[in-house]
């Protein structure tokens, strides 16, 4: 653990100046800053240097009982661009910004960002292990910024009943802090401490700051209320709700919600999935994303997960429509070092379903446990589901760091009881001169059963990685990139009963550009082997070969317009190799002003042997191509008022080459099945706009339409995305208001 700074002691020896309270306006007013916290010593990590950066950049930080306050003075003269560009919340792209990040027990297990760009916009997000980013949570702080020929300055003040905190001893509380500068012309992040969520280790190498303690208490309750005029029915809905936050002391809140806010203003991007593994989408309500990082725990690889809030109010087990959510409640606390939550939602209606999950951790320097209770009740499934988790987590030294978990499911279903286990280990070193290794070892159990309120791609599985990467922080004068890590990995694949799924061998870099935009690709091959899920349970499908290739570019704003595109090919059919498909992106950006931005999106694709499930045992091997259109306008009208239109449309159009049966030993035999040829058309469309009331109250007026139509036949790309714009499958015009009123 680094040693904590003394700011306490500085505090004491400056009480007088620490009477007067800071204003947060953006000007760093004589004597507002005094007594606080001054800190000079940012060095570059992106790239990674660790020397000093290339503009000054100043911070101050101050404990007052109104919250933790910091100011950042950054020097950035007229040779160096600087970015206006207005942005809603949490849509920071490349812009000048800083970053406050703040672990207020100081014990590496879970911090806040809270992130200001130069033209005012925010951006905040929960830090859990270590490095995994959620800007799902939308806190209440406040922040200002300004600036002048020479810098420009940013004032932001986090208040204490932000976030649950463990009761410090001896009156002082010890902070992580970590600050940042990000410069968008060159992509350069200059900080303090020398951190860099690049490395394995990042919330553990905050700085630690000593602050006086400071208790600050909170009840809010946000009521809101929303009507919706379904334009195909005719119906006129009005519903209520209200969200409630109390917050008597810094080691114990409770949230609650009544028909809770299900953010009917959010739209989830369209996405055509044929595959075995669902989609995996955010949550955006706010009760789920309120204080969650305790119950974010993750397991398995990507997505994976054992809490995942989507499944409450997901479409109810008897198939009548999203589920209905009454009421739900959340405690978050500690008691001395344990850190504790509990999270419990009910479902109406006969076929409403039950749950509940409970959280504690306990730190014991060189290790921290945790452990993990989750229960749903699915009374139309004579369904009983109960999963239980501990997590370890051993950093012997600067250099190791060992992730360890176990989880056991049991569930009861009509009488019959199911039991297995699953189990994780990530193992991480630093080796020094920009090198670091891992391995990554899973077991999942084949009855291992999470998805009743969790999220896991695929149970009955066991796989092995290995990875060795190199960061290379000062390339030689003249290159494109300012720094970049590669990576070289190797990984096994088996289920639990010894079938060779793959072995796969990959290299990627992702690269920091001097230009401030980014570079990513990433090379992968996979051997012949087996596919047990397609065919949802009926029968294993030998494989042959798989190959895939990804790069992807993005470029920061130069002059009106910003850019980002990729392309992929892959090659993942029965041809194998040999029938390689192409996937091109391009979303370029015009800024038209300060305030308005409107992003255009198109796509193609062509896969040349695209193999889908068509029921039973019978497949089909597709000539697919895929259109895609999007039009983003962001119009911020001021600083309390925005208003968004997105459009998305997509068009399939999909030809059968050869069906295919699987022969019990898993070979695919060419058959005369009928399988027809199919197209595929979606759309999205919204117009939202939004006037800011006060701090998380809000009035919306959103009208939304949407389609999808899955027929036989086959038709050019052209047309069926011409026809996708008059889909009207769903069409409404929704208001809603909310108001938050708090002490």
């Amino acid at each position: 653990m680094k040693p904590a700074i003394p700011l306490f002691a500085l505090a004491c020896a400056a009480l007088p100046s620490l009477a007067s309270a800071v204003v947060v306006d953006g000007v760093l007013s004589p004597g507002e800053w005094d007594g606080a916290r001054h800190v000079t010593e940012f060095t570059q990590v992106q790239p990674l240097t660790g020397e000093p950066g290339s503009l000054r950049t100043e911070a101050w930080i101050k404990a007052t009982p109104n919250g933790l306050a910091v100011a950042f003075r950054n020097v950035q003269p007229a040779g160096v661009p600087r970015s206006q560009q207005r942005t809603r919340r949490d849509q920071m792209g490349q812009l000048d910004r800083i970053n406050v990040m703040v672990d207020f027990d100081g014990d590496g297990r879970t911090g806040y960002d809270f992130v200001v760009s130069l033209p005012g916009g925010i951006a905040d997000e929960v830090i859990t292990s270590e490095r995994n980013f959620n800007d799902d949570w939308d806190g209440h702080w406040h922040h200002a910024t300004s600036q002048d020929d020479e810098a420009w300055y940013a004032e932001v003040l986090v208040p204490w009943h932000v976030a649950p905190m463990a009761k410090p001893e001896n009156g002082t509380r010890t902070l992580g802090i970590y600050l940042d500068r990000v410069v968008a012309h060159t992509g350069e992040r200059i900080a303090w401490p020398a951190a860099s969520y690049q490395r394995p280790r990042f919330l553990s190498d905050f700085a630690r700051v000593e602050v006086p303690h400071y208790e600050q208490a909170l009840l809010a309750v946000t009521p809101y209320v929303v009507a919706v005029d379904d334009r195909i029915t005719g119906d006129t809905d009005v519903d209520a709700g209200a969200d409630l936050f109390w917050k008597p002391s810094g080691q114990f809140q409770l949230s609650a919600t009544l028909n809770p806010d299900f953010g009917q203003v959010e739209s989830d991007d369209l996405v055509v999935n044929f595959g075995a593994v669902e989609s995996f989408f955010g949550d955006k309500r706010p009760f789920f994303t309120e204080n969650q990082g305790l119950f974010d725990v993750p397991f398995g690889a990507g997505n994976s997960r054992l809490l995942y809030t989507r499944r409450i109010g997901a479409p109810a087990d008897d198939g009548s429509g999203a589920g209905d959510v009454a009421a739900a409640v959340k405690l978050n606390g500690s008691l001395g070092q344990v850190r504790y939550g509990l999270l419990a939602a009910t479902e109406d209606g006969d076929a409403g379903r039950d749950f509940l999950a409970l959280r504690a951790t306990r730190d014991f320097g060189a290790h921290d446990l945790g452990g993990m209770l989750t229960r749903v009740d699915r009374p139309f499934l004579d369904r009983v589901a109960t999963v239980y988790s501990t997590d370890h987590l051993w950093t012997p030294d600067d250099t190791w760091t060992i992730r360890s978990q176990l989880v056991v499911s049991s569930v009861t279903q009509a009488g019959e009881r199911r039991d297995d286990l699953g189990f994780q280990s990530r193992i991480d070193q630093a080796l020094g001169n920009g090198w670091r290794q891992q391995l990554y070892l899973l077991h999942l159990g084949d009855g291992l059963e999470l998805n009743d309120i969790g999220y896991v791609d695929r149970n009955d599985f066991n796989y092995v990685r290995y990875e060795l990467a190199r960061r290379e922080d000062a390339p030689p004068e003249g290159s494109r990139y300012a720094s970049y890590e590669t990576r070289w990995a190797a990984s096994v694949r088996r289920n639990d009963g010894g079938l060779a799924i793959a072995e796969a061998a990959a290299v990627q870099r992702y690269a920091e550009l001097r230009d401030g935009g980014s570079e990513f690709w990433d090379l992968a091959g996979f051997t012949p082997g087996h596919d047990d899920r397609i065919t949802r349970g009926n029968g294993v499908v030998r494989v042959p070969e798989k190959l895939y290739l990804f790069w992807e570019r993005s470029r920061p704003q130069r002059g009106d317009w910003s850019l980002y595109g990729y392309a992929r090919a892959t090659a993942e059919g029965l041809d194998g190799a040999r029938s390689l498909g192409l996937e091109l992106q391009f979303e370029p950006t015009l800024h038209l002003g300060d305030n308005l931005a409107l992003q255009g999106g198109f796509g193609l694709q062509h896969q040349p042997d695209w193999l889908l499930w068509r029921g039973g045992n019978l497949l089909g091997s597709f000539r697919a191509d895929t259109a895609r259109i999007g039009a983003n306008l962001q119009w911020q009208l001021g600083r309390r008022q925005e208003l968004r239109v997105k459009l998305e449309a997509i068009a399939l159009d999909a030809r059968l080459r050869q069906a295919w049966r699987v022969a019990p030993d898993g070979e695919p035999v060419a058959s005369n099945d009928p399988v027809p040829d199919f197209t595929l058309q979606n759309l999205g469309f919204q117009v939202r706009y939004r006037f800011e009331v006060a701090p998380l109250s809000d009035l919306y007026v959103v009208y939304g339409r949407g389609g999808l139509a899955v027929e036989d036949g086959s038709r050019p790309l052209a047309e069926l995305l011409g026809d996708a714009t008059s889909l009207r499958d769903a069409e409404q015009l929704l208001v809603k208001f909310s108001y938050r009123f708090a002490n």
